[in-house]
């Protein structure tokens, strides 16, 4: 989602979506929640893989996103409740991470896990 990260040169696909340098919570969740319900009921998936990287974080030294620690939360929560409403198992896989502080990107994938209970026990 990042449109100036990491390849420089990307492959297209049938749905991209590019966003700009610094972009905060409200924007990321807002493309998120009106893209991914859309897809599910283009693709009728069976399952959705999901990486759920921790480089969009503001604290990140590669990434160029500007999400706290609660945006990614409700990053996690968004995709849970939007699997579990239309019944599709999740495999997730953690990535990313290169916040300073080693205690940033660990809260973030644990809230990955916490956001998973809360919603599929």
């Amino acid at each position: 989602m990042e449109q100036k990260n990491y390849p420089t040169k990307k492959e297209r696909s049938d749905l991209d979506i590019g966003l700009p340098d610094k972009t905060e919570d409200d924007v990321f969740l807002k493309a998120l929640k009106e893209t991914l319900p859309r897809l599910i009921n283009k693709h009728k998936p069976d399952i959705i893989l999901y990486l759920s990287g921790v480089d969009v974080l503001e604290t990140d030294k590669l990434g160029r996103l500007s999400m706290t620690l609660e945006g990614c939360r409700k990053r996690d929560d968004i995709v849970f409740q939007i699997a579990a409403k239309f019944q599709i198992p999740v495999a997730v896989s953690m990535g990313g991470g290169y916040s300073e502080r080693l205690k940033d990107i660990v809260e973030a994938h644990a809230n990955t896990f916490r956001s998973a209970i809360e919603v599929f026990e």
